[in-house]
């Protein structure tokens, strides 16, 4: 037909048959069927997802995908298949069935002819199919066409239950597992399943070590895939081959350079459906979705708790059962998890401190530390939350910043029902409320106190020191921990927010005692009424008040 068509346009240069889909000229029988074709509607329409079809059979064909019916089977290894052409597929790729053509080059056979032509292209270099927009050429004019979508953004294969557009049908096809939950690859070692089997091989490779290796000639670690293996390489050299044009900051991979330069321009790509805040990285929003979804996939097999990051659940097991302990310390009998930690530590017994600032002549212990220290000059805060993205210099204050939004409260008090946010607050709790023995007296008054540094504070009562003064009203104060405070009186700042109600507070304490408005706690009770507070304040008025014969102020 297309010679027949070729022929009659040179030979009459008519007119195209009137349909914008081809370019078949008028010659009248041509013509007569061309129309025929761009005419036939879909009028057969599937009863199950009213999809229409421009046939019967196409109809039939589709039900079998609602149905789960696979009529045709594999004879040497009982595998189904809908349509009797994928299954003369299948036996021509997997069983070498028929006639085969084979490469001249490599050997390689193939089932079909047109498929040992388009591997021959491997060889030869030759690639004719060419965007006519940004001149990329391509083997098979199939991925010329899923590439051309890229500049025209069209995606025509849709997500029927959530309506999210692809502009492959194979992604549509994995998109669609995650609504039906099917993972049809399995893994025979273990019965883990995966929705592609890209994810299978991944696993299989990285857990089982299935397949070959490759080795690093310097650190003897091996690696499934050779470009794993070369990237690796670069710690050893120190390359660094993609750099930012706007900060010259340089990276080992194309994918780092790229998240990186999101930092320069703004972009946010990965938004939430629930909240519609975006994120510039998708990890970053499959553990923010998990607020809203509750989801905590990494569960403690020590205890009942359960988070949201594996990290959290690796701190947990090294802090709260000693997960992996095994470097003692020489001095002081300090049992840490790892030599490099240990090493650290020594240096506390011993003084040293080789990494000094260049900025203040400060030294550490440690180069995190160093780091850490350096975001004071810079200014630097490369730790934002997810929630109200606010920002911080360590990573260990955004996590204890983010409790305030979750709730959570991990360091429980084994003598009553109070819970902290942080470890310091369990353990000042502790120390005032339940320490049976105060061993630390005020020489002056008497007054005996939990802990050294806190009869320090107390002592500069009686004595009148306030080393602690404020650079712009000349206010001075007993500890650091109040100037802090103070100081958030010229600036505004009000770093603690009520993820209800969004309203603001300078300190922490005020934040809980606000958040009870909103929960209905009230931990304070009184013991001759029953009756209960918001705050401590409130239950000690309520005494020296209501009760005054019972209570004495203090």
């Amino acid at each position: 037909m297309t010679r027949l068509t070729n022929y009659y346009s040179n030979a009459l240069g008519k007119k195209p048959c009137g349909s914008n889909e081809c370019a078949v000229n008028a010659y009248e029988p041509l013509m007569t069927m061309c129309q025929r074709t761009h005419a036939r509607k879909k009028s057969h329409e599937c009863c199950d997802c009213r999809t229409a079809f421009p046939s019967k059979l196409k109809v039939t064909i589709h039900q079998q995908t609602h149905t789960g019916e696979r009529p045709f089977g594999c004879n040497q290894c009982q595998k189904p298949f809908i349509t009797k052409s994928a299954l003369i597929c299948h036996q021509k790729t997997h069983h070498r069935e028929g006639k085969s053509y084979a490469c001249s080059k490599c050997g390689k056979a193939f089932p079909w002819k047109s498929k040992l032509t388009l591997h021959q292209r491997i060889h030869s270099g030759e690639r004719p199919f060419r965007c006519r927009i940004c001149d990329k050429a391509f083997m098979v004019q199939t991925h010329l066409t899923v590439h051309q979508r890229t500049h025209t953004g069209e995606k025509p294969y849709e997500c029927s239950d959530c309506e999210k557009a692809f502009s492959k049908k194979a992604q549509l096809i994995i998109h669609q597992r995650i609504h039906t939950g099917e993972r049809p690859y399995g893994c025979s070692q273990c019965q883990k399943a995966f929705i592609t089997k890209s994810a299978l091989i991944y696993h299989q490779k990285t857990r089982h070590r299935e397949g070959k290796s490759y080795g690093c000639s310097k650190c003897g670690k091996a690696f499934p895939w050779k470009s794993k293996l070369t990237l690796h390489q670069r710690i050893h050299s120190g390359e660094r081959p993609f750099r930012c044009r706007i900060c010259d900051k340089a990276f080992m991979i194309q994918t780092h350079l790229t998240v990186h330069q999101r930092t320069h321009t703004g972009e946010k790509p990965y938004e939430c459906l629930d909240c519609e805040k975006a994120f510039s990285k998708k990890a970053q929003l499959m553990i923010h979705q998990r607020i809203h979804t509750g989801e905590r996939p990494y569960g403690c097999s020590q205890c009942q708790q359960a988070f949201i990051q594996k990290s959290d659940l690796t701190n947990h097991k090294k802090t709260q059962h000693a997960v992996g302990k095994s470097h003692g310390c020489s001095e002081c009998g300090k049992i840490l998890s790892s030599k490099s930690t240990l090493i650290i530590h020594q240096r506390t017994h011993t003084g040293e401190k080789p990494f000094k600032c260049s900025v203040c002549d400060k030294a550490f212990t440690s180069k995190a530390h160093l780091i850490v220290h350096q975001r004071i000059h810079t200014g630097e805060k490369p730790y934002e939350c997810l929630d109200c993205e606010k920002a911080f210099s360590t990573k260990a204050h955004l996590m204890i910043h983010q409790r305030i939004h979750t709730g959570e409260r991990p360091y429980g008090c084994n003598e009553c029902q109070q819970a902290f946010i942080q470890k310091s607050g369990l353990t000042n709790h502790l120390q005032n409320c339940h320490t049976r023995v105060k061993s630390h007296g005020c020489s002056e008054c008497g007054k005996v106190l939990s802990c050294k540094s806190t009869l320090i504070i107390h002592q500069r009562t009686h004595t009148g020191e306030k080393p602690f003064k404020c650079s712009i009203c000349d206010k001075a104060f007993t500890a650091k921990s109040y100037l802090t405070v103070h100081q958030r009186i010229h600036t505004g700042e009000k770093p603690y927010e009520c993820c209800d109600c969004k309203k603001a507070f300078a300190t922490l304490s005020t934040l809980i005692g606000h958040r009870r408005t909103h929960t209905g706690e009230r931990p304070y009770g009184c013991n001759e009424c029953q009756k209960a507070f918001f705050r401590k304040s409130a239950l000690l008025n309520h005494q020296q008040t209501q009760h005054r014969g019972k209570f004495s102020v203090q």
